[in-house]
């Protein structure tokens, strides 16, 4: 794979059943290839979830998965709403696409969920990159699929202030 130019990103947020099959398989393959294949962990990546999370994917100019992050509807995964799945791909990397990914994000789960607190499992050793955008810890560190994870909120206060007017 090639880095990406300073081209801008197409941004997509759909529902999984507007996904089109190409879409589809290139984010599961961009999951696969940055969970499974970078990070060296196996877990069950289609874990039954997708068909009713939204999903937010920063496209290049040639289609390809930059970033990616999945919108968990409040009650499937925590009880408020949830950000999951958040990736940025090699092109994506060192470009600033992570921080517009997870700012984009938190406006549309606060867009799709105004009323809900956003909750997160991160991975600890991003716990201050989630802080920088005001998500709080409220857990102490757990192992999920062997990787020291832990939990954050951010309020929907918080959501809406990044949303912007």
């Amino acid at each position: 794979m090639h880095k990406q130019s300073n081209q801008p990103l197409s941004w997509q947020c759909s529902a999984f059943n507007d996904l089109t099959p190409h879409q589809l398989y290139a984010v599961l393959q961009a999951r696969t290839e940055v969970f499974v294949m970078e990070q060296q962990c196996l877990f069950q990546d289609m874990d039954g979830k997708d068909a009713a999370c939204h999903h937010l994917i920063g496209w290049t100019a040639d289609q390809q998965v930059a970033a990616y992050v999945r919108i968990v509807p409040p009650g499937l995964a925590f009880a408020e709403a949830s950000i999951g799945r958040v990736l940025t791909t090699k092109i994506g990397r060192g470009t600033g696409t992570g921080k517009i990914l997870l700012l984009k994000g938190i406006q549309q789960t606060h867009a799709l969920y105004p009323t809900h607190n956003i909750r997160i499992g991160a991975q600890q050793y991003l716990e201050q990159f989630y802080a920088s955008f005001g998500f709080l810890t409220v857990s102490g560190m757990y192992l999920e699929d062997d990787i020291p994870h832990v939990e954050m909120l951010m309020n929907k206060t918080n959501a809406a202030q990044l949303a912007g007017p």
